[in-house]
Parts: C-alpha cells; structure tokens; sequence
C-alpha cells in the first residue's frame, strides 16, 4: 500500500495546488493554515532561531491531520537534516539553490533507500504519512515527494537536465532568480527565464511550482494561468501583517471619522 501522500495524488491528477509558507513553530498556526480551503501543501520553513528541526514532528503530523501534505524546506543539501525531515513524517522536502544537476542528483540520493540512494533506515516516526518501519520503506521510494528551487542562471540553463535527475517538483525562487541574474524582476528577461523552466517541466513531465508573495492570491492565479501547477500564495507572517494592518486600517481610520462627525456635531 501507498503512503497517504495527498499532494502526490493531486499532482498525478493534474491539480492545481496551491500551499502557504509556515514560518511560526506553532502547531496551531499549522492546523490553521492546512484547514483553510484550497490549501493542499504546506511548507515548513526553517528558519534560524525561529522555525527549528525539532518542530518537525509536531508541525507535520499537525499539517496531515487536516489532509494537507507537509513538506519540509531545509536550508542545503544535507543528508543528516534531510533524513531528519523525512524521518518526521513530511512528504517530501524541498532544497533551496539547487543550482546545477550535478547538486540536484545528490539531493535525489539523500531522499532515497539504498540501492537508488543513501539515506539510512530509522521510520519509527513517520505517523504523518500514514506507514511505519518496513511498511513506510516499501513504498518510500516511490512516493516521497523531491523539489528543488531554481534559483540562480545556470539552474536554469541546466533545467532540462535537472528535470531527468529524479526529482517531482522544479520551484521556482523569483525573488531570488532576479538577484542572481542581475535584472528587474517581472522584466523580460526574467519572465523568459521562469517560462523556460515551466516548458521544461511540461515536457519531462514534472511539476512546475514558483513562490509568489502577494498576500490576495492574484500573483497565483497569473502563474497558475500560465500553466504552473503549483504556487504559494502566501506565508503566515505575511497574512498576519497584512490582515492587520488592512483592519486597523480600517479601524483607525473609522474612529478618526466619528471622533471628527462627533466633534464638529
């Protein structure tokens, strides 16, 4: 039998997914953000002495209990924290700066059981994917998800080579892209580069991902439109400042109205 692995299924479907950034270590922003609607994945970002790897069980059996897929994002190519990610119970994990195919060939190893890799046996903890030891080996392999951030020239340049390494998921980093490329971002040069990615995957079959940042979801639908299969729409702390800074807003602007209409009254 297959590991519950829901993003996995949506992505053979030919689904649309969209997911959201986590950043808090807080299994309650995580079940929040996996219970709203639409969500299908959510990323759990480490970040340094914020989002740390001993979250990771928490925060994936959290994420899978609302039928989203958690996957973990771990800052390199590392096969201890990889294994560690895994070993959590995230549905795959994605690698940031996968910047040639060479890199993406060791990052597709350290996900796997040998013979096809080198990641060492340890599934006690696995309970968000459903199988345990022998049972979540068998099938491991297979349905494990690997992405890949595209991020930098010659990743791009070696997209069609990184798309025959093993992995399921090229995502691209825009934000980053445009830095290492040295244009403007959203200019020509930049959109050829992200479209030349998005043919790449379409034709070796693989899903095509890029992170958007803008918190109403329309940068979204522009990629997804575009053909993109997978997109954040956004991250906890971005909602969160947005949302609030939209109401106080409004808030604060409502009580300088009727203290003005009950002043000049």
């Amino acid at each position: 039998m297959p590991l519950n692995i829901p993003l996995r299924q949506k992505i053979a479907a030919q689904e649309k997914v969209a997911g959201v950034w986590l950043t808090l270590p807080s299994t309650a922003v995580a079940r929040t953000l996996a219970s709203a609607p639409y969500v299908s994945w959510v990323l759990v970002k480490i970040v340094s002495n914020v989002c740390k790897d001993t979250f990771f069980y928490d925060l994936n059996n959290s994420i899978a209990s609302c039928g989203a897929s958690p996957i973990v994002r771990i800052p390199s190519e590392e096969p201890w924290l990889a294994k560690r990610a895994l070993d959590s119970g995230a549905h795959g994990i994605m690698v940031p700066l996968a910047n040639s195919a060479e890199a993406v060939r060791k990052i597709v190893s350290m996900t796997k059981y040998p013979p096809e890799g080198i990641r060492g046996f340890g599934p006690m903890y696995t309970h968000a994917t459903g199988k345990l030891e022998a049972e979540y080996k068998e099938t491991a392999n297979q349905d494990l998800l690997v992405a890949v951030q595209i991020e930098h020239p010659n990743a791009v340049k070696e997209i069609d080579k990184i798309v025959e390494t093993g992995i399921d998921i090229a995502f691209i980093g825009p934000f980053d892209l445009a830095v290492s490329m040295g244009v403007e971002f959203g200019g020509e040069e930049h959109e050829e580069a992200i479209a030349k990615v998005l043919a790449a995957c379409q034709k070796a079959g693989k899903a095509a991902g890029i992170y958007c940042a803008c918190v109403d979801g329309r940068q979204a639908k522009k990629r997804f439109d575009q053909g993109f299969q997978m997109a954040s729409v956004t991250a906890d702390i971005s909602i969160l400042q947005s949302a609030l800074a939209a109401e106080t807003g409004i808030a604060t602007a409502q009580a300088t109205e009727t203290f003005e209409e009950g002043f000049t009254s």
